[in-house]
């Protein structure tokens, strides 16, 4: 009896109505739908139902690279700067400009460290150490007019990641999830890797990088670890076989089920939901993340050693992931916060990316993936025109570079500019929201129409601004 009250104390009197008028003929019918099947169902649907606009591209895989890559040595070749090396920076520049670690000291012009070279039909400009991303130029489109609204890594990620500089907000795969489901059978919907730098200036992520905010939690990103188990505890203990874990499984779903058609509260659907999806992990990830299974060819043009947690191998996976229906892929690189010895820094960085970058788009290519994904590689900002320590640079808000690849958008183009010193983005401003509002549309999303309500208010990505840089679509 005391279960039963508890049971009966969950029922609310708006819950009890609406589902009194549901009628017998509904109990019966949802008595014959498997658990796993609707579960799977509400995981491939999104609320986009019918799309807004062309869908160009059918997956994200947006590589963050983390610490703010200085954009003057590796997209954004400027000659003034580089013969005002040494030289103070203009006041007129930066006078009333927020600056981080650098306000109230001396400012110096730190020009490019390094050469730069112009690459395919377009004349594409890349950091002269370059040596791979140029063989796909032709399918890059560079922006070099990007701006964010916050000057500090934690925020400035936030931002990137959510379209705001408050944390909680659904970040940008779980919105894409919500709005148009997955298709992937045995894999979440949208899908993180990380990866450190060689350099030691590894900041720390936070997972709500890639948390659902206030949407459904099934929506999360699902970190996969590079190396060792892909995901932990992901392996049955000794002595349990797998029919004993699908009835542990099948149990704990009819258990969750009483609160679920009590209380029709979202977060008890999806945590049956994930417990389905993890049983379902446990035979899909490690065939994933076995890497013996591709050509030696492959691993060589990724510089592949293996699923060994490197850049070169989360590349790999990226394109497995995308194979398997996973619809947002997020690869985080972290060690760009070159405070001091940006060349050396930069070198390290290009070695890094250089060969996985261009495998990525040529091997998607290879298997005529290229046209429906779309590839985003994106800091959190930029770096300043002027030094940090004599061969260091701070952080950047007002003018940074990205670059994109196939799904959608135009190749061998450059986007914008920033002025002659690289400080401000003067020629085709394209902000986060920008960016973000692309992002949607390539993928037949308006993002004025992707809403979610919340504590009395509709919520979206590009919260009350964004628009669509046509300019650089196919």
């Amino acid at each position: 009896m005391n279960d039963y009250l508890r049971h009966v104390r969950l029922l609310q009197r708006r819950t009890f109505l609406g589902q009194a008028c549901r009628g017998v003929g509904a109990v019966a019918l949802s008595s014959l739908l498997a658990p796993a099947a609707a579960s799977a169902a509400d995981r491939r649907k999104g609320v986009v139902a019918t799309p807004h606009a062309p869908v160009k591209a059918k997956r994200v895989i947006f590589m963050v690279m983390a610490g703010g890559p200085s954009h003057l040595e590796l997209y954004d070749n400027k000659p003034t700067l580089a013969k005002l090396d040494g030289q103070p920076m203009p006041e007129s520049v930066t006078k009333g400009q927020p600056i981080a670690q650098l306000q109230g000291a001396k400012l110096t012009c730190l020009g490019p460290q390094w050469g730069f070279k112009k690459h395919g039909g377009g004349g594409v400009e890349l950091n002269e150490l370059f040596t791979h991303l140029p063989r796909v130029a032709d399918h890059l489109c560079v922006v070099r007019s990007m701006r964010t609204e916050a000057i500090n890594h934690d925020p400035a990620h936030t931002f990137m990641n959510t379209g705001s500089s408050v944390s909680g907000r659904p970040s940008m795969g779980a919105w894409l999830t919500y709005g148009l489901g997955s298709e992937a059978e045995d894999l979440p919907g949208f899908v993180v890797l990380t990866s450190d730098g060689r350099g030691g200036q590894n900041q720390p992520i936070a997972s709500r990088q890639w948390g659902p905010g206030f949407l459904p939690g099934r929506f999360q990103g699902v970190q996969l670890r590079g190396k060792g188990d892909p995901v932990l505890y992901l392996t049955n203990p000794p002595g349990v076989g797998r029919d004993q874990q699908k009835d542990v499984i099948d149990a704990v779903a009819r258990l969750n089920q009483m609160p679920a058609g009590a209380t029709d509260d979202p977060e008890v659907g999806t945590r049956i939901a994930q417990y389905e999806l993890a049983f379902k992990m446990q035979s899909s990830v490690p065939a994933l993340t076995d890497l013996t299974r591709e050509p030696q060819a492959v691993l060589d043009s990724y510089g592949s050693k293996g699923a060994d947690g490197s850049f070169a191998s989360n590349c790999l996976l990226a394109r497995r992931l995308a194979q398997q229906g996973v619809r947002f892929i997020q690869l985080y690189h972290r060690d760009w916060d070159h405070h001091g010895g940006v060349r050396d820094g930069i070198k390290l960085k290009i070695e890094e990316i250089d060969r996985p970058c261009a495998a990525l788009i040529q091997d998607l290519k290879r298997l005529g993936m290229l046209d429906d994904t779309l590839i985003v590689c994106a800091g959190e900002f930029g770096r300043t025109p002027m030094s940090q320590g004599g061969s260091g640079r701070d952080h950047h808000m007002k003018g940074f570079s990205i670059w994109l690849a196939g799904g959608g958008v135009k190749g061998g183009v450059t986007h914008g500019a920033t002025d002659e010193f690289g400080y401000n983005a003067a020629e085709n401003v394209v902000e986060v929201h920008d960016l973000h509002a692309t992002m949607l549309h390539l993928m037949g999303i308006d993002h004025e129409l992707l809403t979610h309500r919340f504590q009395g208010r509709d919520y979206r990505l590009t919260d009350v601004r964004g628009k669509v840089v046509q300019e650089i679509l196919a």
